[in-house]
């Protein structure tokens, strides 16, 4: 919406947009433009339909037409089916049969454009344009490891012309490549939807004015960008659909000129994680049946929902989307809060659709897999795909060509990436203002090396003391943060199952550090295991005054480096920040042995 709004300015259009990451100030000045008839174009997320303050802002204005861009999302059967867009259509309805409604996407299948006719209603007409891009020389490319992956990249993406995009599956993965691009001299930026918003806000700019070769993002980038040089688009994991596919690679090459496409497939890793994505977009139906009885007894929020049945935010947001669809809850306000109740004599929980959606993306995920063997051409199977008639080939793919794309890889970089695996440390990003806690540093993520399997094969399976090499890994970790940095002391987090490995691992760290340790923290009541639980919310109130000090006076203006195996969420390390600075701290550093990859915060 930003990217938009601000072309839109340049021409001398008067085009604002309401969104989270603005401030409520900024948002109500906005609203007050608008019922002053001082905008002429308003970008809102389907989301803000449930905004009281937009709610009493839309019922004043002049509304001349309502545009749905990203329409395929309004069907249950497209690629991106949000619930929110459904609101979008209990205002049209509200609307004069003549009054002018547009609906937009570039990627809808036959059904999905059928879909969309009905659900808009109305004399309703459709526009369909031709999909085939001339310009976009798409290749596949085979590999036997992710190492691969990241060696092709290094050797060869400074070679491809001009910038462009690099998308992963993860947001981990983000970081992984980006940090990796730039060991090896590729000035390159991550992004992903866990970065606060002044990051992405630089990072849409550099991508504009080319001040990166590449931005390696998840999908969250590229929606809506007004950039039509990009000059390649590679993908490291293999998308859910052919449609997901297109719409992806539709960002590059928009000025026609020659654009290269890439995916890269690895056959004994890549398809569980497309698969793991399906399997999972929709709950499991035991966590609705939980939702509908707990409603059943009282109004909840959805953090409420969350807390009480430990269940993540994001799984509630489903739940309670698919809930009122089938009118099986109702959304209620209370305090000028969202609350959910349940609609005694409603219908039972139906799962047909459900199972039907399941069986679509299955379905279109075997077609993804088809179009990595194809032998014709790879432009003409994507747009048969998405509904066009049968186009001459695209002349421009690895299969109309005959030319593939495998050169060889240096020993030199293969040494590179070695070198990076053992240098690659992951931020711990937990400083807050309530705390004088610091960032602090990992030494590795829990599945990018051997690191996770040895931390877990001394928690769980009786491997012993955490070895050697973890204690070097993370000193290392240490000095690339820290440098020669002395703290006054070190202490650990004690331990719920795990014994005195903890306590043992940072005695070790103390000896090479020559830094005195303390065991001075201690639980004031028994907590539970943070992995026990599913979201964010509970693993901070499962913590939450759970820690006091042996000795108060040992901290008092004491620079303190922080020790524990596995980070997760972080509610811990911010739990003990706020304690150790409660009682005299300076400086709260943490260092733990691996940082798990994904939580719900």
């Amino acid at each position: 919406m930003r990217d938009q709004v601000q072309k839109l300015q340049s021409l001398g259009i008067s085009a604002r947009c309401l969104n989270s990451n603005q401030t409520p100030e900024e948002n109500r000045d906005i609203l007050e433009d608008v019922e002053n008839n001082r905008v002429k174009i308003l970008y809102i997320a389907p989301e803000r339909m449930d905004n009281l303050d937009w709610i009493e802002t839309a019922r004043k204005i002049n509304i001349s037409m309502v545009v749905i861009d990203e329409a395929h999302c309004i069907s249950v059967w497209g690629h991106d089916f949000r619930p929110s867009f459904k609101r979008i259509l209990n205002l049209v309805k509200l609307l004069p049969q003549n009054f002018p409604v547009l609906a937009t996407t570039a990627t809808a299948t036959k059904r999905v454009e059928e879909d969309i006719k009905i659900q808009v209603g109305g004399n309703i007409s459709s526009i369909r344009g031709n999909l085939l891009r001339n310009n976009l020389s798409l290749y596949v490319i085979k590999t036997e490891s992710e190492d691969a992956k990241m060696l092709w990249l290094a050797e060869n993406l400074n070679k491809i012309n001009g910038t462009g995009l690099i998308y992963t599956g993860t947001q981990v993965d983000t970081l992984i490549y980006s940090k990796w691009l730039n060991y090896v001299g590729i000035n390159s930026a991550a992004y992903n939807g866990g970065m606060d918003k002044e990051t992405r806000v630089n990072v849409e700019k550099a991508l504009i004015n080319n001040g990166y070769k590449c931005i390696v993002s998840t999908n969250a980038l590229g929606m809506g960008i007004d950039k039509p040089d990009i000059r390649f688009i590679i993908h490291t994991q293999i998308p859910v659909s052919p449609i997901h596919y297109y719409q992806e690679i539709g960002r590059a090459g928009r000025d026609g000129a020659k654009t290269l496409i890439l995916l890269f497939f690895n056959p004994a890793e890549d398809l569980s994680l497309p698969r793991r994505f399906i399997e999972t977009s929709k709950p499991p139906m035991e966590k609705y049946e939980k939702v509908i009885e707990i409603l059943k007894k009282e109004s909840l929020g959805i953090y409420d929902i969350a807390r009480r049945l430990n269940i993540t935010v994001t799984q509630v947001n489903v739940i309670k989307a698919d809930l009122i669809d089938q009118g099986i809850i109702n959304e209620v306000m209370v305090d000028r809060r969202k609350k959910y109740e349940y609609r005694f004599g409603a219908a039972t929980l139906s799962t047909k659709t459900f199972e039907q959606q399941r069986r679509q993306k299955l379905l279109e995920f075997d077609k993804m897999i088809k179009y990595l063997d194809i032998k014709g051409c790879r432009m003409n199977y994507l747009c048969e795909f998405l509904g066009d008639e049968p186009q001459q080939n695209c002349g421009k793919c690895d299969n109309d060509t005959g030319i593939s794309i495998t050169p060889p890889i240096s020993e030199l970089v293969k040494n590179k990436l070695v070198e990076f695996k053992e240098s690659f440390y992951p931020v711990l990003e937990v400083e807050t203002t309530k705390s004088n806690l610091t960032n602090g540093v990992a030494a590795s993520f829990y599945g990018f090396s051997n690191v996770g399997e040895t931390v877990h094969n001394c928690k769980y399976g009786k491997g012993g003391e955490f070895p050697e090499f973890l204690v070097s890994l993370t000193l290392k970790a240490f000095k690339s943060v820290f440098g020669v940095t002395k703290f006054d002391l070190i202490m650990f987090v004690p331990s719920t199952m795990s014994g005195d490995l903890v306590k043992n691992f940072s005695v070790k760290i103390g000896k090479a550090l020559n830094t005195p340790v303390s065991d001075g923290i201690i639980k004031t009541r028994t907590t539970d295991a943070q992995k026990s639980f599913k979201t964010g919310l509970l693993k901070t109130d499962n913590v939450k005054n759970a820690f006091t000090l042996k000795n108060e006076k040992e901290v008092v203006g004491k620079s303190i480096l922080l020790i524990d195996d596995i980070f997760d969420s972080g509610a811990t390390m911010k739990e003990l920040g706020r304690m150790l600075t409660q009682h005299g701290a300076k400086v709260i550093s943490p260092i733990v042995i691996a940082k798990t990859i994904g939580h719900d915060s």
